[in-house]
This record gives C-alpha cells, structure tokens and sequence, in this order.
C-alpha cells in the first residue's frame, strides 16, 4: 500500500469513522474542518511513527507538516529520506 493510502483510511477510520473516500479531499484541511484537535495530532503522530518507522520531534508539530493528506505524505517521505542518508 501507498502512504497516502494508509494516511487516508487512518483518518477516515480513526476521525470520520467512515471508509467513504469521497468525504475528504487530499489537500483540505484537517485543522480547519475540525477532523482533528491536538489530541488527534498526537495520534495521528503515534501512527506515523509506529506506521512509516519515523520519529516526530516536538518542533514538527506544525500545520506544514501534518494539516492535509498531501502535507503529511511530504512530510514523511522527507523523514524516510532523511533517516535513509542517515
């Protein structure tokens, strides 16, 4: 499976408890439609890290990095390639 994929039926599992994939676009945002609070990025980022192997540092929890599907597919295909130069 794709990260996008996986990300998509976390969200739509965990959040919207859907697995309809017409209710969420990949660019909107998860923050504005109040799909996910502080408390949800935080389990959101447990399922990153346990999913992709990463590691989420306090000063990534930024809307940049996880407000979107396409935001947090970017961000932990930068993670990989880091850890992969590593």
């Amino acid at each position: 499976m794709s990260i996008e994929h996986d990300v998509r039926a976390y969200i739509l599992d965990n959040f919207l408890f859907t697995d309809d994939d017409s209710v969420l676009e990949n660019q909107e945002s998860l923050l504005e439609r109040g799909i996910i609070d502080s408390t949800g990025v935080m389990e959101l980022v447990a399922f990153l890290e346990e999913e992709f192997g990463i590691g989420v540092a306090d000063d990534e929890l930024l809307p940049d990095n996880l407000d979107s599907i396409n935001q947090i597919v970017g961000f932990v295909l930068r993670k990989q390639r880091i850890a992969a130069n590593a």
